[in-house]
Formats: C-alpha cells, structure tokens, sequence
C-alpha cells in the first residue's frame, strides 16, 4: 500500500520560510517521479516542483523560481520543499505526488498515481 505522508506545513509571515517533507512508502521511490502541487482556495491544483524518476531532474513553476527548492533523499525515500521568501498567494493546500510518468518535465495532475493527504500552508501578517 503506497502512503505518502506530507509534513512540515503552518503559518508563517510575508518573507518567511517553510520546509514540507513527504515520506513516501509502499513503492520503489527510483521508479516514481515525485512532485508537490498546490491547491488555494477557489483555483485549480497546480503543479511547483517535480523530481523526475531517479532524480535525473528537478524543475520548478515559474511562480516559484529563486524562492522554492527541491530536493530527494532517495536513502530515505523523501521529498522536500525548502520555500523561502514566502508570499500571501502561497497560501495553499500542499500536496505530495507519487507518478510512474517517463515525461520529463513538470509533472500534470494526470500524470499522478498516488496523492498525499495534504499540507495546510498560510502566509499572512
């Protein structure tokens, strides 16, 4: 049974910083792409950050270039989200994504085989 259990997720001011982790479980992590997408309330889930399957690459959103990083611990099989310089419309549900996807590029929500429960994220002063 796959899980992928996000945390790491609070309140936080304009221009503050976060760290979400993602330990995923159940699955073979060098044969999933992974990936965090966000949801703010009322707009569609959107795609920040995917690490493509064995980590070969990483990209971002251009929303969040030069304030949002990235990173895999394959030892462990998790996936984080260092984001700094944090911003109002940051706030957002943030979710872990599991994908067998061979795309190499930003993961889409079709591409998703396995979600997180989510990660409640509010940026405001």
């Amino acid at each position: 049974q796959v899980q992928l259990i996000e945390s790491g997720g609070g309140s936080v001011q304009p221009g503050g910083s976060l760290r979400l982790s993602c330990a995923a479980s159940g699955l073979t992590f060098n044969d999933y792409a992974m990936g965090w997408f966000r949801q703010a309330p009322g707009k569609r889930r959107e795609v920040i950050a995917t690490s493509t399957r064995a980590s070969f690459n990483t990209f971002l959103a251009e929303s969040v270039w030069g304030r949002f990083i990235l990173s895999v611990d394959t030892g462990n099989n998790a996936v984080y989200l260092q984001m700094n310089n944090l911003k109002p419309d940051d706030t957002a549900v943030y979710y872990c994504a599991a994908s067998t996807s061979w795309w190499n590029r930003l993961l889409s929500q079709t591409d998703v085989d396995y979600w997180g429960q989510g990660t409640q994220v509010t940026v405001s002063s």
